[in-house]
């Protein structure tokens, strides 16, 4: 009993225990019970077939790996509430009652969806700018305002 493990396995007429053999014994036994209940084959499961079952002993173990993932940030969402060209963002102010109790609130950029005549494209484009940005581009132009945002607009 000691070069085989045992497993805490009872047939259903009998009450004896199934033998389970090591890795390291090269002989392969096929034990069958008289009641045919369960069966150990020489791949090492026990299949059960009353209910169809297997019960298998792990030979060799190998830890599992661990898996790396690049990490990236969260990307940003598409519409956020920033002009891309101006850079404005929404202030943090203070909202005062008339007995001057004061509670925070944000006052956001007003930010329009426009269609540009791009020139240089020959096409419009649609944009999501500040109406600062959008007398900026009247100006100066909506390449050199792209070009100072770092913005290319080809990709849009």
């Amino acid at each position: 009993m000691a070069a085989s493990t045992t497993l805490g396995l009872f047939s259903a007429n009998t009450s004896t225990r199934i033998p389970f053999p090591k890795a390291d014994s090269s002989s392969s036994i096929r034990v069958s019970l008289k009641t045919n209940a369960c069966a150990v084959s020489d791949l090492g499961f026990i299949t059960s077939q009353l209910s169809g079952l297997k019960i298998s002993k792990v030979v060799s173990f190998q830890p599992a790996r661990p898996i790396f993932t690049k990490f990236s940030p969260a990307l940003q969402p598409v519409a956020r509430r920033i002009c891309p060209f101006t850079g404005k963002k929404a202030n943090r102010a203070n909202k005062v009652s008339f007995s001057n109790h004061k509670t925070k609130k944000l006052q956001f950029v007003n930010l329009q969806y426009k269609r540009v005549w791009w020139e240089a494209g020959k096409r419009f484009v649609k944009l999501r700018l500040s109406t600062k940005a959008l007398k900026t581009i009247e100006k100066n132009g909506l390449d050199a305002v792209a070009k100072k945002a770092g913005i290319d607009l080809r990709k849009l």
